[in-house]
């Protein structure tokens, strides 16, 4: 039961996460299937993305009836973001989870920055 609390409060905080931002509720469920669950790095990551993407529907969802999405300008996007997750899925399997893992923490830190500074 302690466990299925914990496991519950951190898919919580990440659709929490993904909810108020848009994005962001892998950064939460990553670090912590790496260290609640003792998942491997490869693991982590995928299963992160598994849990993301129903709550990114329901993060859609809800800014749809709330306050409206552009769908016609999210097409583009959608269209290259659907490339990219094949190419990014295809190459998963090449790519040493230590790389993984800097390039991630980059990624945030690059981001964060930005947040920061814009």
């Amino acid at each position: 039961m302690k466990n299925t609390l914990k496991y519950a409060l951190a898919g919580a905080a990440a659709g929490a996460v993904n909810g108020m931002f848009g994005a962001g509720g892998g950064m939460v469920l990553v670090p912590l299937f790496l260290r609640w669950v003792r998942l491997d790095g490869r693991r982590a990551l995928a299963t992160a993305v598994a849990v993301i993407l129903p709550l990114s529907a329901i993060s859609a969802a809800v800014f749809w009836f709330r306050a409206g999405l552009d769908i016609r300008g999210a097409l583009p996007y959608l269209l290259g973001g659907l490339i990219g997750g094949f190419i990014g899925g295809r190459v998963f399997k090449k790519v040493p989870p230590a790389l993984m893992h800097r390039l991630l923490g980059l990624f945030i830190l690059c981001g964060g920055i930005r947040s920061i500074l814009c």
